[in-house]
C-alpha cells in the first residue's frame, strides 16, 4: 500500500511507521509535543462506536505497542492517550484516531493544558497548512520509529 486513507486526507506510506492487521500508526504533521503520533483503524470509520470489536482490539493493542516505544524513544516519563470522538469533542478528521503523546515533567505549566493544546492544534492544523511539517521531516521520524517494529 503506497497511501493510507485518514478521513478526508491521503497519507503517504512514508509517514506510516507501523501497520497491523487492522490498524496503522503515523507521525503527526503538527505534533503538540515531540513524538505525538496517531493510531488509526485501516477502515475509515468516523466514530468509535462504529468500530467492530476486532478493530477496537487491534487499535488498542497497536496503541499499546506504539506507546511503549514512544515513551522510551522520546525519553518520556508518562503518556497522554486520547480520542476526540465527534466534533464537539474536538475531532477535526472524520476518522477514529488515537493521539499518543509522550510526556515529561514540566512539559506544560498546568498538566491538563495538553487537552487545550490538542484541540487548538487540531483546528490550526486544518486552517494553516504552512505550519505543517514537511513530508521529509515526517518521513525521517517515521523511519526512526519503524526500526522498532521490524
Amino acid at each position: 500500500m503506497t497511501t493510507f486513507r485518514f478521513g478526508q486526507h491521503v497519507v503517504k506510506a512514508s509517514a506510516v511507521f507501523l501497520q497491523s492487521e487492522l490498524s496503522f500508526a503515523l507521525v503527526n504533521r503538527k505534533p503538540v509535543v515531540p513524538g505525538h503520533v496517531l493510531v488509526c483503524p485501516l477502515r475509515s470509520v468516523e466514530r468509535f462506536r462504529d468500530l467492530r470489536p476486532e478493530e477496537v482490539a487491534d487499535l488498542f493493542q497497536t496503541t499499546q505497542r506504539v506507546s511503549a516505544v514512544l515513551e522510551n524513544h522520546f525519553c518520556g516519563t508518562s503518556l497522554t492517550i486520547a480520542i476526540q470522538d465527534g466534533p464537539e469533542a474536538g475531532q477535526t478528521v472524520k476518522h477514529v484516531h488515537v493521539h499518543v503523546l509522550p510526556r515529561k515533567r514540566g512539559d506544560f505549566e498546568k498538566n491538563d493544558s495538553i487537552y487545550d493544546e490538542l484541540q487548538k492544534n487540531d483546528k490550526e492544523a486544518e486552517d494553516i497548512p504552512a505550519k505543517w511539517r514537511s513530508e521529509e521531516e515526517m518521513a525521517a521520524e517515521a523511519d526512526d520509529l519503524r526500526k522498532y517494529f521490524n
